[in-house]
């Protein structure tokens, strides 16, 4: 197989896209998947590395420099080209990965998230623009499809196959845990070797640009505080000192990001004139919103799965293919249609009333005892709502501005999706728990007036039983004016089912108030979606040699 692109400009054949195509969802897939593999298997990390109290921090290392690298990414790219910032992302991540399969300690760990993620930034927004560069814009949406399918897959597979090297003490002489890590290194090195070989780039214009570092700067500062916030709110305080000094910080290096954009002009990291495009604005504002949606259910879903329905993690995780299922259907289905056709509003109008509609759903029908069949098929509409929504809303930021800024406009679908994201998972998961805790107490006051529920803590055999202790301590506590402590409920999965009815739900209630929220909130994006253009996606290009053939008939 020809290894170059053909002199002239001339396209790829389908083979070669494909080839290419390979390298890149394996960069994507390593992204993706560690944004959710470290979730199940941080508790025995920390224990390992007698560091439970700064577990938090290998996650938010990861956070901060994913994000905030990403915009990085798409700007250097446009500058300097695709592929050695792409080489450039993957080496980083395979790096990070490495050491963080060999550390010793929390805060080593937390370096080593932190080197993970300035890789991922990249991994995440650059394999779509290279695709937008190797492809028809008409055709790039059949093609981008496998993107948003390989991120629906690793975000269900993520917490299971975490879980399985958490669960396993010992694998090829190493404890199982440092496998979560390690797993990535052939991967990474699989995706390095074929982009390396098989994808090469015409040239870059000669054109000087200069790097926005001013904006690299305040963006940092901007973010990083609101990211740490959004991460440490809920054990800090969201009122807290250093909360507040979050706060405040991300606003001045916002404001100072905006005046610093301002002064850059079109050298600037995200150019402020791209947000008068009606295309770029609205549809960052969808990603932004649909971000908030998608991270929620993903966060909200498992949890209903384990604290209320009582399954473990890795039957949680199972279950959540469905959600896969629908993401894979949504994302082929239209990625074929707009490459037809051209027309892609349609999808983000349709996607977000399937979203906003499965988010009520989630909020009116899961309770204590509801058919599994029911979080499954909802998780399955959920999947099809985003395969509706987060392609065409690429591809309309791509196509709003110049091909030479496309790099800026991809890494910027992704910035605005992940920093939704990250404030949807904070707020959600904050909500959950802040209601739950009234819910529970109100619920167990009114059971212990029960008096059949009462008489079960006379019965020996349940008072006695091991699998009951936990819920017991926690009543104790909880009766005797204490802190009942709900981040550690593992034993909610083996208790007694009818003593633990007030919690589980508590938690149905709870989950249930944050779907509905959820709910208003993509409800708000579904009316957002009817400021789109109405334009059909079309390639320049062809345009271009269409008018030429036109005007050459006359």
């Amino acid at each position: 197989m020809n290894r170059r692109i053909p002199e002239a400009g001339q396209p790829y054949t389908h083979r070669q896209i494909m080839t290419v195509l390979v390298g890149l969802l394996l960069g994507m897939f390593l992204a993706a998947l560690d944004q959710t593999i470290v979730s199940s298997s941080i508790y025995t990390i920390s224990n390992d590395l007698n560091g439970l109290s700064l577990q938090a921090w290998a996650t938010t290392a990861y956070l901060i420099t994913s994000t905030v690298s990403t915009p990085l990414y798409g700007k250097l790219s446009d500058i300097f080209g695709r592929r050695p910032l792409y080489v450039i992302a993957i080496s980083i991540f395979l790096a990070g990965s490495i050491y963080a399969g060999f550390v010793h300690s929390m805060g080593e760990l937390a370096v080593a998230r932190g080197i993970q993620g300035l890789g991922a930034g990249g991994l995440m927004s650059l394999g779509l623009a290279i695709i937008g560069d190797i492809v028809p814009l008409k055709d790039r949406g059949k093609y981008q499809g496998y993107f948003m399918s390989v991120f629906g897959v690793s975000s269900v597979l993520g917490p299971v196959v975490g879980g399985f090297f958490a669960g396993s003490s010992q694998i090829l002489w190493l404890e199982g845990w440092r496998w979560v890590f390690l797993i990535n290194v052939p991967i990474a090195l699989a995706a390095l070797i074929v982009v390396w070989i098989f994808l090469h780039l015409p040239k870059k214009d000669d054109v000087k640009q200069r790097v926005d570092y001013w904006g690299a700067a305040t963006i940092t500062l901007g973010l990083v505080p609101l990211l740490i916030v959004a991460e440490q709110g809920r054990e800090w305080g969201w009122t807290s000192l250093g909360s507040i000094l979050c706060y405040v910080l991300g606003a001045v290096g916002i404001i100072a990001f905006i005046l610093a954009e301002r002064m850059a002009g079109d050298s600037a990291l995200i150019p402020l004139r791209f947000f008068k495009i009606p295309a770029f604005g609205v549809s960052a504002l969808l990603n932004f919103i649909i971000g908030i949606g998608m991270f929620g259910a993903i966060a909200m879903l498992p949890m209903y799965l384990q604290l209320v329905a009582g399954l473990t993690p890795t039957e949680a995780g199972l279950l959540m293919i469905t959600f896969t299922v629908g993401i894979l259907a949504g994302s082929i289905t239209s990625g074929q249609v707009i490459s037809k056709t051209g027309t892609y509003r349609i999808f983000p109008i349709v996607g977000t009333l399937i979203l906003a509609a499965s988010a009520l759903a989630m909020g009116l029908l899961l309770g204590v005892d509801t058919s599994l069949l029911v979080p499954g098929g909802i998780a399955i509409a959920f999947g099809l709502g985003l395969g509706f929504c987060m392609q065409p809303l690429t591809l309309s930021m791509q196509f709003a501005v110049p091909p030479r800024d496309m790099g800026v406009a991809t890494s910027s679908a992704t910035f605005f999706r992940s920093m939704g994201g990250t404030v949807g998972t904070a707020v959600f998961i904050s909500m959950l728990f802040s209601t739950a805790q009234d819910k529970i107490s109100t619920l167990l006051g009114d059971a212990m007036k029960n008096s059949s529920y009462a008489a079960m803590f006379k019965d020996p055999a349940i008072v006695q039983d091991p699998n009951n202790k936990g819920f017991l301590d926690f009543l104790k506590n909880a009766q005797s004016g204490g802190s009942s402590d709900l981040n550690d409920t593992s034993w909610l999965h083996d208790a007694n089912k009818a003593l633990t009815q007030p919690i589980r739900d508590g938690f149905a209630q709870s989950i249930d108030l944050v779907m509905l929220s959820a709910a208003g909130l993509v409800a708000v994006a579904f009316v957002i979606t009817f400021f789109l253009p109405k334009k059909k996606i079309t390639d320049p290009k062809e345009a271009a040699a269409a008018k030429e053939e036109a005007a050459a008939a006359l």
